[in-house]
């Protein structure tokens, strides 16, 4: 009997745990549902690091712009690239209302507007491209209020490591903000020009597709590079960005700006290929031949004798400074006003000779 009597009130027990297990969500959401708006937590001093980026942003992305680029029969209602409307990034570089940003974002471009920070669209003029640097420059027709430009600051003391924002639209999102780090320096990039873009910038900070032609920000907000390009399988940010460093870019602007290009300084040579100084084990520059009446004829520089193969002349110095591929006579040509000279060491049949030239812009033809 007293068996019986436990069964059933384990039974009953049972049950009314199986209730109250039914019963505890309607129970929780009648007693303790948020039916009311709830209090807002105090979240506390934002740290370090935000306040840094946000004060950087608010400061500069009024100066930062979308490039609008029309090319064939298309108008700007739409920001189809396939339908000849292409869109990248441009920043206020002075007071006067000139916009800096890439040349591939206007190359072919048949009008160009900008619109603003603030939503204005501006039609813009092309007063300058550098294809060599992928620099070019677009002149406000009407400037009005403006806010104030972008302050600039130096590639040459970067570091591996430190910190970097971008300001751009990538796929035409206007106003945003990317970070990273410098991943490397002095890359070498070549450009559409068939040039090499030298001490290029690396960084991991979000790039893609729209970016083209924005700044590249150190933590002082200064510009210490134009975003130019990235490296991906999809054509979407794969964390290797590559940005065109402020120290070339500041000496490329003021021609275009002034003149509407930027000289390229030669000496007017055809260069063997690199992969020809390694295959025959010399370092320098072969000289394959030279441009009729140019500075290297007149030099008495030689080419490659095609009859016989014989190698000339190797430039294996400029100015005392050791030349080892194309890239590094480029560079310090470079750094030669135009018209301007040189003395270059070159190498024939084992011995070496210093040779005075004039250093000439060869984009005149």
């Amino acid at each position: 009997m007293n068996s019986n009597r436990l069964g059933r009130l384990a039974l009953i027990v049972v049950l009314l745990l199986a209730l109250a297990y039914l019963a505890a969500p309607t129970v929780r959401q009648y007693f303790f549902a948020a039916t009311a708006p709830r209090a807002v937590e105090p979240r506390g001093e934002l740290a370090g690091w935000e306040r840094t980026s946000i004060a950087l942003f608010e400061q500069s992305s009024p100066a930062v712009v979308q490039v609008v680029a029309v090319r064939g029969g298309a108008d700007l209602r739409g920001l189809d690239e396939n339908a000849g409307v292409g869109t990248g990034t441009g920043f206020l570089w002075d007071e006067a209302g000139n916009i800096v940003t890439n040349a591939h974002v206007v190359a072919g471009a048949q009008r160009v507007a900008v619109r603003t920070a603030s939503g204005t669209v501006i039609d813009g003029e092309i007063s300058g491209v550098a294809p060599n640097y992928d620099i070019a420059v677009i002149r406000l027709t009407r400037a009005g209020a403006l806010p104030r430009p972008l302050p600039i600051g130096t590639s040459a003391d970067l570091k591996v490591g430190q910190a970097v924002f971008a300001i751009g639209n990538p796929f035409g999102l206007d106003q945003s903000l990317t970070t990273g780090v410098i991943s490397a320096l002095k890359r070498r990039l070549p450009t559409n020009a068939g040039r090499e873009i030298g001490d290029v910038i690396q960084t991991d900070a979000a790039i893609n597709p729209g970016n083209s032609g924005g700044p590249l920000l150190d933590s002082a907000g200064r510009v210490i590079g134009v975003n130019t390009a990235i490296v991906s399988p999809s054509g979407t940010n794969a964390g290797i960005g590559f940005a065109v460093p402020i120290d070339t870019v500041n000496r490329v602007v003021p021609s275009l700006i002034r003149a509407g290009r930027m000289p390229t300084p030669g000496i007017g040579i055809v260069a063997a290929n690199e992969a020809v100084a390694a295959r025959v084990g010399r370092e320098g520059v072969i000289i394959v031949r030279t441009v009729p009446g140019s500075p290297a004829e007149r030099a008495g520089l030689s080419g490659v004798d095609a009859a016989s193969g014989t190698i000339g002349d190797i430039i294996v110095a400029v100015n005392g400074r050791t030349v080892r591929k194309l890239s590094d006579l480029t560079d310090a040509l470079e750094r030669v006003a135009v018209p301007g000279r040189v003395e270059l060491t070159v190498e024939r049949g084992g011995a070496q000779r210093t040779v005075p030239i004039e250093v000439v812009d060869i984009s005149r033809g």
